[in-house]
């Protein structure tokens, strides 16, 4: 995966080796200089911290400790969120960002590789990290609850903590928002197959067709097929994820080149938490909350479609809710158009959760 981050960086520069790596020195330094933080009640802690019985790594980051918090559940499993800090710079004017990457993932993943993981990533064992990272976060912060934010996979977990713990979160902000259905829904499915076989990509639609349409059938080698058939068969998903998900990485200053390969490897030991989801109906589990529930959607995403997650929202029942479409976004909208997906954080969440009575 080096040499493909490595060649896309090429490509895209058309500069020599040395250039390439000259280029990005400078504009690694920049983004380092853009994510200092000096206002006096900012704050600014990235590092380990133990969670479940190994160093986890959490940043929180925000201008002003006042603000909300807004704690990010990334997705994958073992997408971890670290990579994007300069793309997310502006939020952190308006909110406390707190972003973990999960057991599996990430830098929590680079810091000992898969010895230093606690044994195999189930999706019980990150859910029990996710409730400690809350809490962790309620007591630094000294709040009563924190925002929900989760992404793709995250969501998975996002619906479930916000459904079981009201007590410990002032809204749920989903993007990428995944809807299980215990492999009803095949819509998906059948729109990737079609555009392969649209695009003339027979042994590719042939490698879709053997998995079966049934999701809650497939084992965890199985669905990390099909995502990458999913995603590279969509020119605006794939040119997301040059650009801005390699691109973010390539120009992170906390990613070096051993980082970078330790974070794919981390999303392969983290495969199998999937099968530990993969018979979930969130139809089933119930669509009441307690709490503010917000679905920000990128309107093209082919991995998980707007039209699923919009019919999951119109039958959520929640005291506050709002749905709104990211135009010109398929999935990872909010670090496609993350000044897109600020202002609706600004003008639907942050008045919600800085009310009166919900302080």
């Amino acid at each position: 995966m080096i040499g493909v981050i490595l060649a896309a960086t090429t490509a895209a520069l058309a500069v020599p080796v040395a250039g390439l790596f000259g280029h990005r020195a400078v504009r690694r330094s920049a983004n380092a200089a853009l994510m200092r933080i000096d206002s006096p009640a900012g704050i600014d802690e990235q590092g380990f911290v133990r969670i479940g019985g190994i160093e986890q790594w959490i940043s929180i980051r925000g201008e002003d400790r006042a603000n909300p918090v807004l704690l990010e559940i990334h997705g994958g499993p073992g997408a971890a969120g670290s990579p994007y800090g300069a793309r997310t710079r502006e939020w952190e004017k308006h909110f406390t960002l707190v972003r973990w990457d999960m057991r599996g993932a990430g830098l929590t993943f680079a810091r000992g590789g898969a010895v230093a993981q606690g044994g195999p990533v189930t999706f019980d064992r990150l859910y029990e990290d996710a409730l400690e990272v809350t809490r962790y976060v309620l007591d630094r912060m000294q709040v009563g609850r924190v925002v929900l934010m989760p992404s793709s996979f995250g969501t998975v977990f996002g619906l479930r903590l916000a459904r079981n713990h009201p007590e410990l979160y002032s809204a749920y902000a989903g993007t990428d928002q995944n809807v299980h259905e215990a492999g009803r829904d095949t819509s998906a499915y059948r729109a990737t197959l079609e555009r392969l076989r649209t695009a003339g990509k027979t042994k590719q639609a042939a490698a879709i067709e053997a998995i079966g349409s049934d999701s809650a059938r497939w084992t965890s080698a199985q669905r990390a097929s099909y995502d990458k058939l999913c995603a590279g068969s969509d020119p605006l998903t794939l040119d997301t994820v040059k650009k801005v998900i390699l691109g973010s990485m390539w120009l992170s200053p906390l990613y070096t080149l051993s980082r970078m390969k330790a974070y794919f490897q981390g999303q392969a030991f983290s495969e199998t938490v999937t099968e530990g989801a993969s018979g979930f109906d969130d139809w089933a589990d119930g669509t009441r909350f307690e709490i503010p529930f917000f679905v920000f959607q990128g309107a093209l995403d082919v991995i998980t479609p707007a039209a699923r997650a919009k019919a999951y929202f119109d039958a959520v029942e929640a005291p506050v809710k709002h749905f709104e479409l990211i135009e010109d976004a398929s999935h990872f909208a909010w670090i496609r158009r993350p000044e897109r997906f600020l202002e609706l954080l600004l003008t639907h969440v942050r008045p919600v959760v800085t009310a009166p009575a919900n302080r």
